[in-house]
C-alpha cells in the first residue's frame, strides 16, 4: 500500500514518486541536476505548522542537498512543485556548514581506489593478506578532528576485515592496526595510518549455518474478521486514535496529528513525531579508532536503509504494509516495498477488579496499534516501534540488533573493550536517539512542568514521617528546559496546555516518562561533544521554528559543531504557554557480553507519554469483554 493514495490530498502527505519525477524535472531544467551532480537528500519542505492547521490551500515543496562531484559544490535547495521551479538556492560551506551525507556510490568509490593502491596492499600483505579483494572494506564517517589534510575536504575513514569466502560474514576476522583515509570526490587516498600488524582471529562468526532446535510449535496469530483500523492513504484511525503517517528518507517514519477522540471530537496531543538523530559514539581511543562516532540519521539517512519486511519473518498476525519512496543519487524515485508495518495486538490486562463487597468480577484486556520500520546501518540493525494503547498511551521502543563492531583484543584494547571470542574484541559503546516530539496537547498553547517526588522531613504536620508529595515546576525558558532525568526523584515532565482545563479544574496534559540511562559520556572538550551536544541532556524544550528540524543541525556529516539544539536554544526564548517541541535524548550504553556475539540479541530502549488529567476519567471504560470474559464471567 502506498501512503500518497488518499482520497484527500494533505500538506504533510509524504513525497510520492511522480512528485519526485517533477522535482528531479525542474533541476535539470535549472541546470542544477547534471551528469556529475548527486541528490545526497530529497524530502517533503512540509509547511508551517500554523498554515496547516488553519486550512492554509496545499502548497507543495521539497528540499534538496546536491552535491556537484566535479566541482565539490554543494547545495540546499528549495523546489516548488505546485509551480513547477526552485524558490531558493543556499550555497553549502564545507568547512562551516559541513558535508551533505553519504552517498551510496560512495562505498564502491572506495572499494576501487584502495583495491588499486599499491601502499594499501603492502599493509595487507605484512598481515599474511595477499589478495585485497578478499577483504572487506568499510566505508564510514569521518567526523570532525581539524586535521591539516582534510580541511573542506570530502573524506571517509576505512577499515577493513577478511572474508574467508565470498559466502563469509566478515566481523569475526578484523584487520587492526590499519586505518585508510579517502577523499571521496578526488578518489584518493590522504592517509593510510599503520600501527603495526596484530593477530586477526580466525574463529569463525558465521551465525546462520545451524543445526536448529526442532522443539518449536507453531504459534498461529489470526484475525478472522480482519483488523480493527482503517486506512486512507496516510490516515488512519483505530479505536479512538487518528493520525497520519510520513516518511522521509533522512529520519524513516514520522506521525503526524496524533489526536484521540474523547465526547465526539478528535483532541490533539502530537502535531508531529520522529527519531530526528541518532549517534553512535565508541570508546576505543586508539590512533586507529579515535573517531568512530556516527550519526546514522544525519549522515546515512536511516530511511533509505529501510528493509523491506516479510510476513512471518519481521511481522507476525494480520500486517498491513506501507511501502516508502526515497530517491537515489541521480534524484530517480526508489520504491522499498513494505517498509513500514502496521497491526494490532493483544497487549494483556488493561484493568481487572473481583470486589468482595458486592462480588463483581471484570477484567478487560488491553490492546495496541503496532507501526514500526527496520533499518540496516553497515553491521547494526535498529527496529523502531510505536505503540498507541487504548487508555491514551503513546510509547516508542527501539530494538538495537545486529553485529557488534569488532577489533583485535589485546592488553591496549582490554580497558575500552569487550573480549567477546578469543582474540576479538568489540568497542564499549553507546546507541544515543533524540526524538524529537512536536506537542499540541489540547492546541499549540503548550508549558512543561517538571514534577518529581516531594520528601517531608519527620515533624510539624508529619508527626510520624510517612507523609510525602510531589512539586511540580514550571520551565519558563529554553536555557531553564535544558533538564536531566532523574529516576530517584521519580522525573518526569508534564506537557501541559494552561488554557485548557478538565472538570477538576486543571490543566490537561501528558507526561514524557524517560528511561533515565547515560547521556553522552565522552569528554566536555571532546569533538563528538561538540558535534552531539544533544546527546548532553535528556530533555531540550525550544519555541516551535518550522527551520529548526534536527537536534544535531541540518549537515551533520564532518560538521564542526554547535549546530541544531546549542544554536537554536542561544536565543532563550520563552516556552510557557507557548508552541513548542521537546527533544528527548534516550539510549543504550553498550558494554558488548559474550551472549552478544556473534549476532546480537535484541536490546531495547525508549519512552512513554501518558495522559494525566487529559481525560476526565479512564478512558477505556467503554472498552467491551472479550468473547473469553463472557464466558468466564
Amino acid at each position: 500500500m502506498h501512503l500518497t493514495t488518499g482520497k484527500h490530498p494533505h500538506p504533510l502527505d509524504p513525497l510520492a514518486a511522480r512528485e519526485i519525477d517533477e522535482v528531479r524535472r525542474v533541476l535539470m531544467a535549472e541546470g542544477l541536476l547534471t551528469d556529475t551532480v548527486r541528490v545526497a537528500y530529497l524530502g517533503l519542505e512540509e509547511p508551517p505548522k500554523g498554515e496547516v492547521l488553519a486550512g492554509a490551500p496545499v502548497h507543495r515543496r521539497a528540499r534538496a542537498f546536491l552535491l556537484d562531484l566535479a566541482t565539490e559544490a554543494a547545495e540546499d535547495v528549495i523546489v516548488s512543485i505546485t509551480d513547477g521551479l526552485v524558490e531558493s538556492r543556499a550555497p553549502i560551506d564545507p568547512i562551516t556548514d559541513g558535508q551533505v551525507p553519504m552517498l551510496d556510490e560512495e562505498h564502491a568509490l572506495v572499494r576501487r581506489v584502495l583495491r588499486a593502491d599499491a601502499g594499501w596492499a603492502a599493509a595487507l600483505a605484512r598481515r599474511g593478506i595477499d589478495d585485497p579483494a578478499g577483504v572487506y572494506l568499510a566505508a564510514l564517517s569521518a567526523g570532525h578532528f581539524e586535521l591539516p589534510k582534510e580541511e573542506g575536504r570530502r573524506v571517509a575513514r576505512v577499515l577493513a576485515h577478511v572474508m574467508p569466502t565470498p559466502e563469509s560474514l566478515p566481523w569475526a576476522h578484523p584487520v587492526d592496526g590499519l586505518v585508510a583515509y579517502v577523499d571521496l570526490v578526488k578518489g584518493e587516498i590522504l592517509e593510510i595510518v599503520d600501527t603495526g600488524p596484530q593477530p586477526i582471529p580466525q574463529e569463525s562468526g558465521d551465525y546462520d549455518k545451524g543445526p536448529h532446535r526442532t522443539t518449536q510449535k507453531p504459534i498461529h496469530i489470526t484475525q478472522p474478521e480482519g483488523p480493527s483500523f482503517t486506512v486512507d492513504g496516510p490516515l488512519v484511525t483505530w479505536e479512538k486514535w487518528s493520525l497520519r503517517l510520513g516518511y522521509d528518507m533522512r529520519e524513516g517514519l514520522t506521525l503526524h496529528q496524533i489526536g484521540f477522540e474523547d465526547d465526539g471530537r478528535v483532541r490533539p496531543i502530537v502535531y508531529r513525531a520522529s527519531v530526528a538523530e541518532m549517534v553512535v559514539p565508541y570508546g576505543d581511543p586508539s590512533p586507529i579508532r579515535f573517531w568512530q562516532n556516527y550519526f546514522d540519521t544525519g549522515e546515512y539517512q536511516l530511511g533509505k536503509l529501510a528493509n523491506s519486511l516479510e510476513l512471518g519473518c519481521d511481522c507476525l498476525g494480520e500486517i498491513t504494509y506501507f511501502d516508502a519512496v526515497v530517491t537515489d543519487g541521480a534524484g530517480v524515485p526508489k520504491v522499498i516495498k513494505n517498509a513500514i508495518c502496521m497491526h494490532e495486538e493483544d497487549y494483556g490486562v488493561l484493568w481487572k477488579h473481583s470486589d468482595p463487597a458486592n462480588g463483581s468480577k471484570e477484567t478487560r484486556r488491553q490492546r495496541r496499534l503496532v507501526i514500526s520500520f527496520f533499518v540496516t546501518v553497515g553491521n547494526y540493525d535498529y527496529g523502531f516501534y510505536w505503540y498507541l494503547y487504548l487508555d491514551g498511551t503513546i510509547e516508542l521502543e527501539v530494538k538495537a540488533t545486529g553485529i557488534v563492531f569488532t577489533g583485535a583484543y589485546d592488553d591496549r584494547a582490554a580497558p575500552y573493550a569487550s573480549e567477546v571470542a578469543p582474540g576479538l574484541a568489540a568497542p564499549y559503546h553507546q546507541h544515543l536517539f533524540s526524538a524529537r516530539l512536536d506537542m499540541t496537547v489540547d492546541g499549540v498553547a503548550n508549558a512543561v512542568d517538571e514534577v518529581e517526588v516531594d520528601l517531608r522531613l519527620i515533624g510539624g504536620d508529619n508527626p510520624y514521617g510517612n507523609a510525602f508529595g510531589r512539586s511540580a515546576t514550571r520551565l519558563r525558558t529554553e536555557s531553564e528546559a535544558m533538564r536531566d532525568a532523574d529516576l530517584k526523584a521519580e522525573r518526569t515532565w508534564h506537557v501541559v496546555n494552561p488554557e485548557v482545563r478538565n472538570r477538576l479544574g486543571r490543566p490537561v496534559g501528558y507526561a514524557l516518562h524517560g528511561e533515565g540511562k547515560p547521556t553522552l559520556l565522552a569528554a566536555p572538550e571532546s569533538s563528538i561533544r561538540s558535534r552531539a551536544e544533544f546527546a548532553t541532556r535528556h530533555l531540550w524544550v525550544t519555541r516551535y521554528d518550522p527551520a529548526e528540524r534536527y537536534p544535531a543541525g541540518d549537515l551533520v556529516n564532518q560538521h564542526p559543531g554547535g549546530a541544531g539544539l546549542p544554536a537554536y536554544t542561544r536565543a532563550d526564548r520563552d516556552i510557557d504557554g507557548q508552541d513548542i517541541v521537546l527533544w528527548h535524548t534516550f539510549g543504550l550504553t553498550h558494554f558488548p557480553r559474550t551472549e552478544d556475539w556473534p549476532i546480537m540479541p535484541v536490546d531495547t530502549c525508549g519512552f512513554v507519554l501518558k495522559p494525566v488529567g487529559f481525560f476526565d476519567r479512564n478512558p477505556t471504560l467503554d472498552v467491551p469483554p472479550s468473547a473469553a470474559e463472557r464466558s468466564c464471567h
